[in-house]
């Protein structure tokens, strides 16, 4: 469960480099929102996104670049890696995936 909180939390916080990844300017994605541009504006700076801002943000962002996706993914394996150097037990499986060797 704590690996699903971190997660969340390192999603949270790389907003603003997903946002630049993808390509998209700020007012397009504050309207995907239903928000006005200052308002995005705001939001992106400070970080203060709701679960379903956050989760309309994500599917704009990971709707046409791979990159965004890549990213996301990428976050999240560091962020399992990080969970089994605490002290869990890594299968070789989990170990290779987790290297990209498989």
């Amino acid at each position: 469960m704590n690996a699903v909180i971190e997660n969340y939390k390192k999603i949270k916080k790389a907003i603003p480099q997903l946002i630049e990844k993808s390509g998209y300017r700020n007012d397009y994605i504050a309207k995907r929102l239903g928000m006005k541009a200052a308002n995005f504006s705001v939001k992106k700076q400070r970080g203060n996104w709701n679960e379903d801002e956050l989760s309309l943000l994500i599917k704009t962002l990971t709707t046409t670049t791979g990159e965004v996706e890549l990213f996301l993914r990428e976050a999240t394996e560091i962020s399992l890696a990080e969970e089994h150097l605490k002290g869990e037990m890594l299968t070789s499986t989990e170990f290779e995936k987790l290297m990209k060797l498989k």
